[in-house]
């Protein structure tokens, strides 16, 4: 028992607001996406999105060679929890973060982005001092313009450097097409994925004809895994929101191979006028960062969240709705919404057969 949850009661016994994981969908974008890479690219699931230990045993369960975190705190959980083949993809600064990773590497196969000379040398005073290694990624900028090398020749430079290094292994490249991976229409995604995919392989290949080693050339995101996924050259993808589906997603790409299979169930709390229902799921259990969620009643639509309320305007259809009565909103960014929460009550036929811990909940340094 948990905060009273029981397991095999109904859904309906649940108390709200509570983030609920439909167990048969769940599976089925599971092994949607293992079954995509059964060939040269793998995949390394972005665990950022449901930031669960459970569900990453899962993923590794279903063919995934290791997972990628955005943050060392979360590298940290998981490696507590058994998972040892870790991409950071994200950079590690700051006080006291370059001994936590060498502190990380003495017990996980742990790999790190890196873009700069500054953060090359922390990392690598302290893997010395540690006596560890710490795999080193240099982040490629692709497009999406956020972190990453600039140019070929400040690529080249940087894996000379970190080569050099002693507490160090390089072990590739990685770069995220996300700046493209929401464009909904799917032939302009494709070539604007391919451009991306293609710095990539090319500075890889440079760096090869340099006499470099590069083991690693990561890439992809939920939006691009099945173009990224099948780019000569790409060798892993870090997708995370397929087993969720959001939807903003499924605006993007349909639910034809990934379905919906998280929502906020909630509860109605009043309903002071014909039209109007008010819900006890506010801004503290939903985003709404990438657009108000979506109500899963016909003739409800969410116009409107405060911390602790949701407002639902309804029409005659769903002017049925009264106080007590369950509403189940569906996000519309998963990733951000999980991170509201501590538990997934996990459902099949519902009734509720599991809660899984969202143990990297809040673990954003």
């Amino acid at each position: 028992m948990t905060n009273h949850l029981i397991i095999g009661m109904s859904k309906e016994q649940i108390p709200t607001p509570a983030l609920v994981l439909d167990i048969d969908i769940f599976e089925a974008n599971l092994s949607r996406m293992a079954d995509f890479f059964t060939g040269p690219v793998k995949l390394r699931p972005h665990i950022k999105t449901h930031k669960c230990p459970m569900i990453a045993h899962l993923q590794m369960r279903a063919g995934a060679i290791g997972i990628t975190c955005a943050k060392l705190s979360e590298a940290e959980v998981m490696a507590e929890q058994g998972i040892v083949d870790i991409l950071i993809a994200n950079q590690v600064a700051g006080y006291g973060k370059p001994e936590r990773l060498a502190a990380l590497a003495c017990r996980a196969d742990v790999k790190v982005a890196v873009d700069n000379q500054n953060n090359i040398d922390d990392l690598d005073r302290a893997a010395c001092a540690y006596g560890s290694r710490i795999g080193v990624v240099i982040e490629v900028n692709v497009g999406n313009d956020r972190c990453g090398t600039r140019s070929m020749e400040q690529t080249l430079d940087l894996a000379k450097y970190i080569v050099a290094k002693k507490g160090l292994i390089f072990k590739g490249l990685m770069g995220y097409e996300g700046h493209c991976v929401f464009t909904a229409v799917r032939g302009e995604r494709k070539a604007e994925c391919l451009s991306a995919n293609k710095i990539l392989v090319d500075t890889a290949q440079m760096l090869r004809d340099n006499g470099l080693i590069v083991e690693i050339v990561s890439a992809g995101g939920t939006g691009t895994f099945d173009m990224s996924g099948i780019y000569s050259g790409i060798t892993e993808i870090e997708a995370g929101s397929y087993i969720f589906m959001d939807a903003c997603y499924s605006g993007v790409m349909g639910n034809e191979v990934f379905r919906p299979a998280l929502w906020v169930l909630s509860t109605v709390i009043s309903k002071p006028a014909p039209g109007l229902a008010l819900i006890d799921a506010g801004m503290k259990s939903l985003t709404h960062e990438f657009g108000l969620p979506k109500p899963l009643l016909s003739g409800a639509e969410l116009k409107g969240l405060s911390e602790e309320h949701g407002r639902l305007e309804l029409l005659p259809e769903a002017d049925h709705l009264k106080v007590g009565d369950l509403v189940a909103i569906w996000p519309s960014h998963g990733c951000t919404t999980v991170n509201l929460h501590d538990r997934y009550c996990v459902v099949k036929d519902n009734r509720l057969v599991a809660v899984w811990e969202i143990a990297c909940r809040g673990k954003s340094q």
